[in-house]
């Protein structure tokens, strides 16, 4: 009965990262600016739902799927670049949040997606890129793990 159990709680959980991935397709056109959506909303939400690693695999699907509808503006490369540093601000995310509480890792995550990331492109694309990029990221990236975090605290609240 428990290998049962168990098979069913792998099939929900991969039912759920399916669903995680399609609402990033939504997201992904609902865009803020250039490539900054709401795709990383389900992602964070997997990360403290499910795992940081389903996050992580959410947020990074997402941030191609901005890609591909944005016509890839950065070059498929600095996309799968992009995609990968999301991967980490999820999982980090989920650490925050597990090590410390949820307004920690609310901060780490809009810091680490707006300003710090914007600034690792500096030496690709120059100041310029990073004056135009951070305002946009950090106010998407606030958005994003807010919304998640809320709708979070409401389906846990739900199951009490």
């Amino acid at each position: 009965m428990e290998r049962k159990e168990n098979i069913s709680n792998k099939t929900k959980e991969l039912t759920i990262t399916a669903v995680l991935i399609a609402l990033s397709a939504v997201g992904a056109v609902i865009k803020i600016y250039n490539t900054v959506a709401f795709d990383s909303m389900p992602g964070y939400f997997a990360a403290l739902y499910l795992s940081g690693w389903q996050g992580a695999l959410v947020i990074g699907l997402g941030h191609i799927l901005t890609a591909v509808t944005s016509g890839f503006p950065f070059g498929i490369p600095i996309h799968l670049l992009i995609a990968l540093m999301m991967a980490i601000c999820a999982f980090v995310f989920r650490i925050a949040y597990k090590k410390y509480n949820i307004y920690i890792s609310i901060i780490v995550a809009t810091v680490l997606n707006g300003p710090i990331f914007a600034l690792a492109f500096v030496p690709i694309f120059g100041w310029g890129f990073f004056l135009g990029m951070v305002a946009p990221l950090t106010i998407a990236s606030l958005s994003n793990v807010v919304l998640a975090t809320m709708i979070y605290k409401a389906i846990t609240r739900m199951g009490k």
